[in-house]
């Protein structure tokens, strides 16, 4: 097995990044969801709600970042220094806000009263405790630091798409890519699909990671980020072949148990 490709999102539900390399924090990739959206009150905006938010690109410049949409020209983000309560989901976090200007750069891609937050200390939010240590961390990411995906996987559940399809007499849909479940770290040749499920451990290059959970699924994963329009694909084939406790599932969380780089084309092995 190796490493097909790395992905970051330095804007939580904006665009993603392709990198050849990545270096591997003990909260996640260096860059990954470092910021967020919110609206006036603080609480959390995504693209599950507003899928505007996939046409934003956020450029990396060490912690800085420049904000390019299709509404306004570029903007570079000067966060304040001021900060403020969050949610993650369920979990409250402190972070900084991004500044008026980032403020109305947003609000007028989105239609709606919005800001810009960053998590400056990446040490400041805890992993569930359930799954991780009390000294794990992770920065923006919806629980967890690392997102894995298997080609192998995707493969199987776009050839139920097709034959569910077919056999509805629907027209067969062109296969989804690997960017709907916005993986940090994608995975080929794994011989079973979903041999994912059963991994502990596993060691991409030198660096080794702990499988905590299988990641499950939401709307999200049915909006395609070319058009941001909402369809049923993937979630009504999962529901048929991947749910359990009243959810659906597809890929792994991670935590990283060493730190270091990795890099496309790096063995993986399972431990």
């Amino acid at each position: 097995m190796r490493l097909a490709s790395i992905h970051i999102y330095p804007v939580k539900s904006t665009q993603g990044h392709d990198l050849d390399v990545a270096e591997v924090l003990p909260w996640g990739l260096a860059g990954d969801r470092r910021y967020l959206v919110t609206d006036a009150d603080g609480e959390m905006l995504t693209a599950r709600e507003h899928p505007r938010l996939l046409t934003v690109r956020a450029e990396l410049t060490g912690d800085t970042i420049t904000l390019t949409g299709p509404h306004a020209a570029p903007l570079k983000v000067l966060p304040s220094s001021r900060r403020r309560e969050t949610k993650v989901w369920r979990t409250p976090v402190e972070l900084t806000d991004g500044g008026q200007d980032a403020a109305e750069w947003l609000g007028a891609l989105l239609g709606l009263p919005a800001r810009l937050a960053w998590l400056d200390d990446p040490t400041r939010r805890p992993v569930n405790p359930e799954y991780g240590t009390a000294d794990d961390r992770v920065t923006l990411a919806d629980g967890y630091p690392v997102l894995l995906a298997s080609t192998r996987s995707l493969a199987q559940l776009n050839d139920w798409i097709a034959e569910e399809a077919a056999e509805r007499g629907e027209e067969v849909p062109e296969p989804l890519p690997i960017s709907r479940f916005r993986p940090n770290l994608v995975v080929d040749g794994v011989e079973e699909p979903f041999a994912e499920d059963s991994w502990t451990r596993i060691q991409v290059g030198d660096v080794s990671f702990r499988v905590v959970k299988a990641c499950d699924r939401c709307v999200f994963t049915t909006i395609d980020a070319r058009t941001l329009k909402k369809g049923k694909e993937p979630i009504r084939t999962l529901s048929r072949h991947r749910k359990w406790d009243g959810k659906v599932w597809f890929a792994m969380n991670l935590i990283p148990d060493t730190t270091g780089a990795v890099v496309v084309g790096d063995r993986i092995q399972v431990l």
